[in-house]
């Protein structure tokens, strides 16, 4: 809709996963390093927490495009809250890529598919990943336990799979409780907001990558963009993205500080009477 009056290919701040609009900041690119090193090594599992808004499933998609394709199949786990025998038939159905003949397999059965599977997975020169999504919300100890279990597969003394745990920090303590799974993991990232310095890099990075040729946000409004998101990505899309929809509908020629200030309090921070 605004795209032409900010001389813009696209749309700088869609809340979608595209590795062009990727910004590598130090926070984000630790946390790839951290996985990928787990991963190539062949280690267990790891862990990545972070509040809502961060960039979990960003990192996670970069990671996947930088693997070579040995490190196969690359499964996503989206919605993990589910009874243990349900979640082990998901992931035997997302690994081997055919659905089960019998609707009611057992959780031994499906087990067992997964265990065969990996084992020749790895003997084809591959090894397997599993992101959990949401991990935070698996708060249920027999699956915790099962999750645990499928680090027992190895080939040669090495895990057939690696199991990254992705969810917001309340799986810290979850884990804390579950000291056999958390024993199994070979690295923790930790994803943080973005300091203002990154902000501004980030804003302007992104606004690039759509086509601008000149800054749309005055210098000012990025330290008040800080202030009202805390940095957080998402928010910072959410924030800007209307800035320029109401800054293109009062023919502005730039976004200042006063208008984030009012968008915020008029359209993001709304409050019941």
């Amino acid at each position: 809709m605004y795209e032409s009056y900010w001389r813009l290919q696209e749309k700088p701040f869609e809340n979608v996963v595209d590795e062009k609009f990727y910004y590598p900041s130090q926070t984000h690119q630790a946390a790839i390093l951290k996985l990928r090193y787990a991963i190539e090594n062949h280690r267990a599992a790891a862990l990545l927490a972070g509040t809502s808004g961060l960039g979990k499933t960003l990192v996670t998609d970069m990671l996947r495009s930088m693997l070579d394709e040995s490190f196969q199949p690359f499964v996503r786990l989206s919605f993990p809250q589910m009874p243990v025998d349900q979640l082990m038939a998901y992931l035997a159905v997302c690994l081997t890529g055919a659905s089960t003949t019998d609707p009611i397999d057992r959780l031994w059965q499906c087990v067992d598919r997964i265990e065969r599977f990996l084992a020749e997975n790895t003997q084809n020169g591959r090894h397997a990943v599993v992101v959990i999504d949401e991990a935070h919300l698996l708060d249920d100890r027999k699956t915790l336990e099962a999750i645990r279990l499928l680090s027992n597969f190895e080939t040669a003394s090495r895990p057939d799979i690696t199991l990254i745990l992705s969810g917001q920090p309340g799986l810290l303590p979850v884990l804390d409780r579950t000291p056999q799974l958390e024993g199994r993991l070979a690295v923790k990232c930790l994803l943080r907001p973005l300091s203002q310095t990154e902000t501004a890099e980030y804003v302007d990075h992104r606004l690039k990558q759509a086509g601008a040729e000149q800054p749309l946000i005055d210098a000012e409004a990025i330290r008040t963009l800080q202030e009202l998101t805390g940095g957080v990505p998402r928010r910072i899309n959410r924030l800007c993205d209307l800035a320029l929809l109401i800054g293109y509908a009062e023919q502005q020629q730039s976004i200042t500080a006063a208008q984030l200030e009012t968008i915020s309090h008029e359209l993001v921070t709304v409050a019941p009477e």
